[in-house]
């Protein structure tokens, strides 16, 4: 299977990014890619109320047109995530994926909200996001089970081992990752997701100036379970990557070094101190 991550340096304008979405994703279905991961809110990033302005149901646009290119390139896509408006006082961030049939297959809800302090600068994702509340792993046209996840999830590594309990042997990791946490933590987080469930993971990340001071760091990557880095993106650019997913050389890593078998959940407690 050849898989594509697509990095776009998107901004507050819906139109731009709409552009530059469909232009990267037509590059990498006619590299062969049939499925193709972009990154995190690439319909509007910037500040809160630029991303709340530009927020959309699931039945808007940003969705509409992911749903048309998956049925005219005939490839699954995860349609990063988008800044979904519910009808709720704060919208979620959720990723969408869609089959080559063009339907909505699944629909995943970003639980962990990025509320931290980088380099003397607060983000506070849950002032206008609300968080989901259960794991979805879906199916690729093919039968492969595909986890979701987004951006921040990435730091908490219960969610991954419960998509990987659940069946998936690849996990989507759309992105907006701060240039500063990008350089330090992103490319051994990713690897540390793939090597400790041994799974694939596609991880699409935002690149460049956003407006309103945010900026991301790119380095979007795609990891084979043995923590093998099979592309990698720079920093600088909006771009795609790809790579071939061989899921032989998955069965033989899980047969070999049968870490998910050799869980212990039973032992896996605190002793109260005498």
């Amino acid at each position: 299977m050849r898989v594509a991550a697509i990095q776009l340096s998107s901004g507050p304008d819906f139109a731009a990014n709409l552009t530059a979405a469909d232009g990267a994703l037509r590059a990498a279905a006619a590299d062969g890619a049939t499925l193709a991961v972009l990154p995190e809110k690439w319909p509007a990033l910037g500040s809160d109320e630029e991303q709340l302005a530009g927020a959309q149901p699931l039945q808007g646009p940003a969705v509409a047109w992911a749903r048309a290119a998956a049925r005219e390139l005939q490839i699954d896509i995860v349609a990063g995530s988008v800044l979904e408006l519910r009808g709720a006082e704060r919208a979620r961030n959720t990723s969408v994926h869609i089959g080559p049939d063009g339907e909505v297959h699944a629909v995943y809800s970003k639980i962990h909200m990025f509320d931290v302090e980088v380099q003397g600068r607060a983000y506070r994702e849950s002032a206008i996001t609300e968080p989901g509340e259960e794991l979805v792993v879906t199916e690729l046209a093919d039968g492969t089970p595909l986890g979701l996840s987004v951006c921040y999830d990435l730091r908490f590594p219960e969610l991954y081992r419960g998509l990987a309990l659940a069946g998936a042997r690849i996990i989507a990791i759309p992105a907006a990752f701060t240039l500063a946490t990008t350089r330090v933590h992103w490319e051994t987080l990713v690897r540390a997701r793939a090597i400790e469930d041994q799974v694939f993971v596609i991880a699409a990340n935002q690149v460049g100036e956003h407006g309103s001071g945010l900026r991301s760091g790119g380095r979007s990557t795609i990891i084979d379970p043995w923590g093998d880095v099979l592309a990698l993106a720079g920093e600088e650019q909006p771009t795609f990557i790809a790579a071939e997913l061989d899921f032989a050389r998955q069965d033989e890593i899980r047969e070999r070094l049968p870490s998910l078998a050799g869980r212990r959940p039973d032992a896996y407690h605190v002793r109260e101190p005498a």
